[in-house]
C-alpha cells in the first residue's frame, strides 16, 4: 500500500496580529489529513503567537499533535524559513506568508497533482488580494522535463519566481546547498531558480491555491526603484558567484548566467549603480555573455549597449 503524502507548511510569524488568526484558520482547516503545520516565531513583539495560541485552543485543538511553533531570535524571512525547514519531517514542503490564506481545499488538491505525477515541483496560481478588488495570476504551463525554461522565465519576469506558488520536494532542499541571498529585495526567486533548477521534474496545478495580500498601491520614487534595482542586482550577482565554477550539467542556475550579467551591466547603466567600478570583474563576464534574443527583461538594443560599454 503506498504511503500517504505529507506536507509540511512552514509559516514564519512576525508582526501579523491583524492578520494571523484569518491565515491560521485557513491553514489549519485544510481537508487533507497529513500535514505538520510549522509556524515559526521570528521574535515576533506583538500578539501574534498568543492569537495563535487561543485559535488553536479553541478550534483546532484536535491537530494539536500535527503543530510545532517553534521560537527564534528574530532574523529575518530567509533564516524563519530555514528554521521551519530544520523541524520539518514532511516529504513536501509549502512555504507561506502569515499574512496571506489559502484557498479551502487547496492542500488536498495539491497532494492529488504529486500522487498523479511523482513531481518533485508542483506549482500553482495565485490570487493578488487587493483592498477593493482580486487579480487572479496564472502561471505558464511547463512540460514535466522544461525545468530549464523555467528557471529563466522566473528571472526574466515571465513566470512567478515567488516560493508561495510551489509545493517543493523536501530532499532538494536537504540534498543540496540552496543558498540565501544577502538581500530582501526578490529573495524568493533568488531560492526558487535554485529549488527548480535542481528538480528532476515539474508539475503544473491550474488552481487558484494562494491569496496574497496587497495593501494600497503607493508610488515608487526614483531612490526607492534605484534601490531596489541595486539589491536585485547584487543578489543574482553573489548567485552568479556562487555557481559560477560548478560544471553545467550540475548547476542549477546555468540557463539563467548570461541574463545574469547582462541585467548586472545594463542596471549599472540606467541607473547609475557603478557596479562595474565595484565588481572590476564585472565588465570581463558582460563582454562573454550571450546576447539573448528573446525572452530577457533587456532589451536587445540595451544589450549590445551593455556590452560595448563593458569593452571600455
Amino acid at each position: 500500500m503506498q504511503q500517504p503524502i505529507t506536507i509540511s507548511i512552514i509559516a514564519p510569524i512576525y508582526g501579523v496580529e491583524h492578520y494571523i488568526v484569518e491565515f491560521a484558520r485557513s491553514v489549519l482547516s485544510q481537508s487533507y489529513p497529513h500535514i505538520e503545520f510549522i509556524f515559526v516565531n521570528d521574535g515576533t513583539k506583538d500578539r501574534s503567537i498568543e492569537l495563535l495560541e487561543e485559535l488553536i485552543a479553541k478550534e483546532f485543538e484536535h491537530r494539536r499533535p500535527q503543530i510545532k511553533i517553534v521560537h527564534k531570535a528574530n532574523g529575518g524571512l530567509p533564516a524563519a524559513r530555514r528554521t521551519g525547514l530544520e523541524h520539518a519531517t514532511g516529504e513536501y514542503i509549502y512555504n507561506v506568508d502569515s499574512d496571506d490564506w489559502l484557498s479551502e481545499g487547496s492542500i488536498e488538491k495539491i497532494a492529488a497533482k504529486i500522487a498523479e505525477t511523482n513531481a518533485d515541483i508542483v506549482y500553482f496560481n495565485y490570487v493578488k488580494e487587493y483592498p477593493s478588488r482580486s487579480k487572479v495570476k496564472k502561471e505558464r504551463r511547463y512540460q514535466a522535463d522544461q525545468q530549464k525554461l523555467y528557471v529563466r522565465n522566473m528571472y526574466n519576469h515571465r513566470s512567478f519566481g515567488t516560493l508561495c506558488n510551489k509545493c517543493i520536494r523536501r530532499s532538494i532542499f536537504t540534498e543540496n546547498v540552496i543558498h540565501t541571498p544577502k538581500y530582501g529585495y526578490a529573495e524568493d526567486c533568488f531560492v526558487s531558480t535554485q529549488v527548480v533548477g535542481y528538480s528532476r521534474s515539474i508539475a503544473y496545478l491550474d488552481e487558484d491555491v494562494y491569496h496574497y495580500r496587497k495593501g494600497i498601491a503607493t508610488a515608487i520614487t526614483s531612490q526607492q526603484r534605484c534601490k531596489r534595482k541595486r539589491e536585485y542586482a547584487l543578489n543574482f550577482i553573489e548567485l552568479y558567484l556562487k555557481y559560477k565554477d560548478v560544471p553545467k550539467e550540475q548547476n542549477p542556475i546555468y540557463p539563467i548566467i548570461d541574463d545574469i550579467l547582462i541585467q548586472a551591466g545594463w542596471y549599472s547603466i540606467w541607473y547609475r549603480l557603478g557596479l562595474f567600478k565595484e565588481y572590476p570583474w564585472l565588465a570581463k563576464v558582460v563582454r562573454g555573455a550571450k546576447i539573448r534574443g528573446g525572452g530577457s527583461d533587456v532589451p536587445l538594443l540595451a544589450q549590445i549597449v551593455t556590452k560595448l560599454v563593458a569593452m571600455f
